[in-house]
């Protein structure tokens, strides 16, 4: 029995054996089998049900965040990178039904090959047991995520959780300021980011986004620090 299916026991979730298969079934090993149908139907659906659950328990649990707040605590739950790591954790990858390309290239460890699986499982839930069923199983797979995601709160976006903290402040739009340097192959990002005259940063990463990102937070930490440091009038 695998890991999977001692979760769907434990949960009181039946799915349709056929429905299952298919969601297993990727397209790389559809082709090589005769063009035979693929997951991607499964995982289209898997992923409006999956948007409507987590949208759903955002809302109920998290009455004070704001839709900005809520948008970004879904794409940290639901994003690639969280799914695939679900999949892993419930041993997934050998589970797929793969082609021989993949499996020489170690497609049952691919992000994107796991978290399209996740959401064709959901989907494949959702047809055999509707929603009860669907959330059952979105809950217990994505709940402490969701969690742990509501936790970590502004970290989810640095330079939105910023932006929203400088509007409250009457400071206006960041600004930010980025210099590269090193080869192509090996290029290292450095930002600053301006915030009502004053600079914060600087932010180091291989990437641009990153590198402003880590600059948003030293900003944010830092007028967030100076806010609470600040005495309130009695």
């Amino acid at each position: 029995m695998s890991r999977i299916d001692d979760e769907l026991a434990e949960l009181g979730v039946e799915i349709d054996p056929q429905w299952f298969d298919l969601a297993l079934t990727h397209r790389s090993w559809a082709f090589e089998n005769g063009a035979v149908a693929t997951n991607e139907r499964l995982e289209f659906l898997g992923d409006a049900v999956l948007g409507v659950i987590v949208t759903e328990r955002l809302f109920r649990v998290y009455p004070d965040r704001s839709e900005g707040q809520l948008a970004r605590l879904r794409a940290a739950v639901v994003s690639g990178h969280a799914l695939a790591q679900l999949a892993r954790d419930l041993e997934l990858g050998p589970l797929i039904k793969l082609g021989k390309g993949e499996v020489a290239t170690h497609g049952d460890d691919k992000d994107s090959i796991l978290a399209d699986t996740v959401e064709a499982i959901i989907g494949a839930t959702h047809l055999s047991g509707g929603f009860a069923a669907s959330t059952r199983l979105v809950e217990r797979w994505l709940g402490p995520r969701i969690e742990r995601a509501a936790e970590r709160g502004a970290s989810l976006d640095w330079k939105s959780s910023l932006q929203e903290l400088t509007a409250s402040l009457s400071l206006g739009v960041p600004e930010y300021v980025d210099t590269a340097s090193g080869p192509d192959h090996d290029r290292r990002y450095v930002a600053t980011v301006t915030v009502a005259g004053r600079s914060f940063g600087p932010g180091r990463a291989s990437n641009k986004r990153h590198a402003e990102q880590q600059a948003a937070a030293l900003a944010y930490q830092a007028l967030s620090a100076e806010v609470s440091a600040t005495p309130t009038a009695s």
